[in-house]
């Protein structure tokens, strides 16, 4: 048999090296003449671009709606989670809430039902008026601060001063449309509390830090952690009964009691006379 004649080696070479070169050179001049035709026919060429877009454009949107629509069902059943563990947490605290009006109404019933026996005669109603805090200067008090709120609008030295939490303190100073509140934790503040369930009586100094202490305590009972603490009324200055904050814990210069009161979100008060002779701005006793 006759063996296939083939071109020898050295020929083909410069044929394969021919056809390269010419191909590479086909690619630069379709680059430079797509240059050419995208500088010289822009509008052409944008037009083209807008079509291609225009096509494509569907179907991304419809090859993004799967995609689109497992992102919202896993969001659903997150939100679904959520709302789940939120209506727990609000079941909750709608059990505590009837929890803790149903002991007011015990209690209210049971005060009403000591009034009745010992004949009490209750005081006059208590009148106030709201008040805007618009500096906390300091000066020769530490802690206080000044109200818009002055003589012109009835507001006397040593009313109480309240916010939607709890006792405040007391007017020291009173100008014509200002007032100084001096701060429950002023070290020169002191203020006759009763604690806890014992309703053991102290005097609660402040300390000019954010947590007064309890010093001078009458009788023998125990203050633990958490007990509340309000008024007792004694010596005049705040009525019985105003809240003022929990036991802390024992620092070593006495028993601290953590305020109800967030004295940086402190914006507005409520000036209180218990004598019932504060008018607010309007005139209307309330």
């Amino acid at each position: 048999m006759a063996r296939e004649s083939r071109p020898p080696l050295n020929e083909s070479l410069p044929l394969k090296a021919f056809l390269k070169r010419f191909v590479f050179l086909s690619f630069i001049g379709a680059s430079v003449a797509l240059m050419l035709v995208g500088k010289i026919e822009t509008v052409v060429v944008e037009e083209l671009r807008t079509r291609a877009t225009d096509v494509i454009t569907p179907i991304l949107d419809v090859l993004s709606r799967p995609v689109a629509g497992f992102a919202a069902a896993v969001e659903n059943v997150s939100e679904l989670a959520s709302l789940r563990s939120e209506n727990a947490r609000l079941r909750a605290e709608n059990e505590r809430l009837l929890h803790w009006q149903l002991l007011a109404r015990r209690l209210e019933g049971e005060n009403q039902s000591l009034r009745d026996l010992l004949r009490l005669k209750p005081g006059p109603e208590a009148r106030h008026m709201a008040a805007r805090v618009v500096a906390d200067t300091g000066g020769a008090f530490a802690r206080s601060v000044l109200v818009n709120a002055g003589a012109l609008d009835g507001v006397q030295r040593k009313q109480s001063v309240l916010s939607g939490e709890g006792l405040v303190g007391r007017v020291v100073q009173v100008g014509q449309r200002s007032a100084r509140v001096l701060l429950v934790t002023d070290i020169n503040s002191k203020v006759p509390v009763v604690v806890g369930e014992a309703r053991r009586h102290a005097i609660m100094s402040g300390t000019n830090s954010d947590r007064p202490v309890l010093r001078h305590f009458v009788g023998d009972e125990e203050v633990r952690p958490g007990d509340f603490v309000m008024t007792s009324g004694q010596g005049g200055v705040f009525p019985p009964g105003l809240p003022v904050g929990t036991v802390a814990a024992d620092s070593g210069e006495g028993v601290e009691v953590v305020p109800l009161i967030e004295w940086h979100r402190l914006e507005f008060v409520r000036i209180v006379d218990f004598s019932g002779d504060l008018i607010t701005r309007s005139g209307i006793p309330r």
